[in-house]
This record gives structure tokens, sequence and C-alpha cells, in this order.
């Protein structure tokens, strides 16, 4: 696919907003300002500042201080333009703070030949009424992508923009923890991008054997990897403590180095993700797969709950979308936060699960979630917040939990189940799922009304990035169940060929196959506690930038 060029006979206004939401105090269309959910950040900041800060002062996450208000007509005109123009027409939208020629500049480069194909979220109908949201064709072959090919382009030209006026150009470290697959997609998505590294931590026992092989592989000569001995709550909790400690943060200052995040906490990796949702709307209105205006449910696996988020703000600016799904494995948190209004991790165990991307019990995103249904009161979010710190737990008021049930339904699904879903629907439809599918799969099928409304899997991640657990699905072996000797002396590349040829799947997305040509180029690992990843923060920065 030959790389697209913007079209400039696309005009710049051509997705004119429509009056302003009752809690918006500015048009959308001029450069929005960001808040962050516990009030702490001195002042409002634009969508460029707040990207390259990744993590509001004080802990907090940014959001927008409004939020554009799009009418069917509109979000039916981007149905049959590329998906670049879709994404440069809603960053617009959301007034972002770059020319609107800058903004489709670089999405013509985020979404372009590095998606193997030019749909770039293609649509897979499945049955009657239900659609799969493929959102596994970029670089790394997890939906990831959607966000880590666009996020660095307008990180760097917001450096950039700093630069021009400042004398010395800070280097940005993006520390990021990982259950598996942002990790990859932000060492790719920053692979040699000027004035920034990128050191992902992710569990050393907590991910697939090709996420892990990604991740130790991966090309750059600004990126690194560390297998932390413990799971992603463990990453992201210290991550989080090294981003709030101001003796820390003030000595890389001193040394010119700032840190920074490509975690699903920067407001930069979560509207990338707001088009998708919008655009699937928008091409089942152009395919006539729905009548203008009709309710479309969306079911998301999830477990930073970033992914869902995107969807209720695509829901939140006028995208008819019903009811959202929640979908979670074992680690159900969020499932018996959605239905009891209580978050509890008090004495909840950690569990490992086939679908390793949703092994999470601290969602960061829901904090945005909370502030956006609780008044955008931040003083509440500061208290639950603590609360979860302190306690392990908090529990939401009568009204936000209201708000919470009107916009979410919430299920878990067992190992078991997972894999069984995953034989089901092969055996049913020939398609094949990752376990992670095949949870929003099951849930979707449990709490979809009836009669059925149209449907919205999201599908986020090939099947070969699990082909352990896929090869158990398809041969009825139990979660826990070992391979049988001869298959697991196959490496993971070998064992997805033999899957291949089993069930005759497609082509390996070219991400995947062109593992086997790369070296394992990190092979360190660390304890979790904060000190010790300093520590290899510290190393890591004088052998690359001091």
């Amino acid at each position: 696919m030959n790389k697209p060029v913007p079209d400039s006979s696309t005009p710049a206004n051509s997705l004119a907003l429509s009056a302003p939401q009752p809690e918006q105090t500015q048009d959308a269309a001029a450069n929005n300002l960001y808040t962050d959910t516990r009030g702490l950040s001195s002042q409002p900041r634009p969508f460029s500042e707040v990207i390259v800060q990744g993590l509001a002062s004080g802990g907090g996450l940014f959001v927008p201080k409004t939020r554009p208000r799009l009418s069917v007509n509109q979000i039916a005109s981007l149905g049959r333009l590329p998906y670049y123009q879709q994404a440069a027409l809603l960053f617009q939208a959301w007034g972002v703070d770059f020319s609107f020629d800058q903004i489709q500049t670089a999405m013509a480069l985020a979404y372009s030949e590095n998606f193997d194909t030019p749909e770039i979220a293609p649509l897979v109908q499945v049955e009657p009424a239900t659609w799969i949201l493929e959102l596994f064709h970029g670089p790394t072959a997890a939906f990831k992508d959607l966000a880590l090919q666009c996020l660095p382009l307008f990180f760097t030209a917001a450096i950039q923009r700093q630069a021009a006026a400042s004398a010395a150009i800070p280097y940005y470290l993006l520390l990021v923890a990982t259950s598996g697959d942002t990790g990859s997609a932000a060492q790719m998505g920053f692979q040699d991008h000027e004035h920034t590294g990128v050191i992902v931590f992710f569990p050393a026992s907590g991910t697939s054997d090709l996420q892990r092989r990604q991740m130790t592989s991966a090309p750059g000569k600004n990126v690194g990897a560390v297998a932390v001995r413990g799971n992603f709550d463990d990453c992201q909790t210290s991550i989080k403590a090294i981003f709030n400690d101001a003796d820390f943060n003030a000595t890389l200052a001193h040394q010119n180095v700032l840190l920074s995040s490509a975690n699903s906490i920067n407001w930069g990796r979560l509207l990338p993700q707001v088009v998708y949702y919008v655009s699937a709307y928008a091409r089942l209105l152009a395919q006539g797969a729905l009548r203008p205006g009709e309710l479309l449910d969306v079911c998301v696996p999830t477990g930073n709950f970033g992914n869902i988020l995107a969807a209720w703000y695509a829901k939140a600016i006028g995208t008819p979308l019903g009811q959202l799904f929640c979908a979670s494995n074992e680690n159900h948190v969020l499932t018996d936060f959605l239905n009891s209004g209580t978050y509890d991790i008090q004495d909840r165990p950690f569990q490992r699960t086939p679908s390793p991307s949703m092994d999470i019990l601290v969602s960061s995103n829901l904090e945005r979630q909370l502030f956006e249904l609780n008044g955008r009161d931040p003083q509440r979010i500061r208290q639950w917040m603590t609360d979860l710190r302190d306690q392990r737990r908090f529990q939401v008021d009568k009204d936000t939990f209201a708000a919470l049930r009107a916009n979410y339904s919430a299920d878990w699904v067992s190992n078991a189940d997972s894999l069984a879903t995953i034989r089901a629907v092969f055996n049913e439809w020939n398609y094949l799922l990752d376990p992670h599918t095949a949870v929003a799969w099951q849930v979707a099928e449990r709490l979809r009304p009836t009669p059925r409304r149209p449907l919205l899997v999201v599908s986020t991640a090939h099947w070969a990035k699990f082909g352990a657990d896929v090869y158990r699905a398809l041969h009825e072996l139990r979660p826990e169940q070992a391979l049988p000797d001869s298959v697991a002396a196959l490496d993971g590349l070998q064992l997805i060929q033999q899957i291949q040829q089993e069930t005759a799947a497609g082509a390996l997305p070219p991400a995947l196959a062109a593992l086997e040509r790369r070296p394992i180029r990190f092979d360190q690992s660390s304890g979790s506690q904060p000190a010790e990843l300093r520590r290899l923060i510290d190393a890591w920065l004088r052998e690359h930038v001091l």
C-alpha cells in the first residue's frame, strides 16, 4: 500500500461542530484545554502540553474541559473517507492545538503502510447483527498500535514547538508499565525519535512468549525493556510512584531529563482510540448495515478501562452507541465494581489468565470515568483515590453509581470458558479469536438484549500472540494443562505455524512473522520496588543520554 497523501480538497472545517453542551465553557473547535481529575494542576493546559507531561501533578489524569458535539449526519459524512482523514477531522473537532494541515499530515503517516490493510481497523461480520472490530493490523498486532503510531508524531511535534521557545531541548524518558501489548507498541511507535527514550517494564511471568519476544527484541537505539518480578499492578504502582517522586524528578530535571508516559494514563493514548469507535459507526452507516441513529451496542475486553472509556467518549460526543458491555477475565474487579459501586481489592488475589493484557486489579482510567460522571468533582476523586491507596477499597455515591449503571453492563468469564469460546466460535463461524476477544464475545452473548440489537465486539489482538492458549482451546485442553511434549518443544512461531496448518488460518501479520529474524536485545530483570526501578533508570540514562 502506498503512503496516503493528505487530500487538500478536504476543507479544514468540513466537520463543523454543533452547539456546545451545557458543561462546555468554550467552543471546542478552538484550542481545547485540559484540567486534571484531582484538581491539583496549577492551570489548564493544551493538548500539546498534556501529552508531553503524561500524568498530571499530584497523580491525577488530564481530561478535556470541553467536548465537541457531532450530529449523526456529521458522523455519517466520515464513513467513506480514508481512516487517516477520519482521524484528522476528529482530532480537529476535539480542539487539538495544531493546524489542520499538521494534524492531517501526522495522521497520513500514522495510518499508512505500517498497517497491513488499507482499512486500518476492518469490520468483519461474523453473524447477523454482530461485527468484530479488528484492531490488530498494526506493526505489533494489537490495538495499542492505533494510538501508539499516532501519539509519537504529536509528541515529537510538541517537543519541537517547545524547542522553538527554549535554548535547551529536554530529553523525555517515557516509562511504560505494560501487561504485554503496550510495551512493544510504545517501543515501535517511538523507535529512534529524537530527544525521546522508552523503557518498558513488564511482569516477568505475566506475558505470552510472543509478547515477551516482541519487547525484548525491539529495534531502535532509544528503547529498552525490563522484566519485573511481580505483576502488572506492581509495575504500574511503582512507575506512578516514580512520577510523583519530587526529589528524583528534580535530579533528572537538573540533567535536562523529564519523565513522561505512553500508558493510557496519557490523554494522547486515549483520543486516537475514540476515533475507531466513531469510525466503526460511520462505516457501518456507509455500508447500509445501520440506519442513521440506530443504536450499536459495544463489548470491550478491558483491564485498565482505557479502551472502553474511549467508547464512552465516542458516545458522549454524539455517536449513537447503546449499552457498553465491560468484559473481564478472572481478575474481575471492574465487573464487581460496575455491579456494586464498591471497588475492593483488599483481599483479592491476582490471577494469571490466558488473557494477560487484562490481568490488572488497579484500573487507572476508571478515575477519568468517575470524574466525568460525578459532576466533575475533583475533591471526591481525591478522596476515592486516597481510600484506594490506603484502604485498598472505595465506594462511590449513589448518583455516580446510577450514572455508571446507565452506561455500562458488566460480566466476567472464567479461564475455561474463554478457551471454550475460542473453540465454539471457530467451529461455528470459522473465525479464530484470541483469548481477550473470546472474553468479550462470551460476555456479549450473555448481556446483549432480546431481541438482539446490532453489536460490535472489539478484538484487541491477533490470535497468534497467544498461540499456546489458542492451541489448548482448539484441542479441548484445560487452561492449566501442560501442552503435549511434542507441542511444548516448539518455539512460539513454530506453534503458530502448526495451528495455521490445523485450521487453515490466514497468513501471519508481518509484525509477527518478522520476529523469527529479530535477535533478543534485552535480558535485564529487576524487583518491583520504586528504588530498584530508579537505579535501572539512572543506569539506562547514563548509557544512552548523559
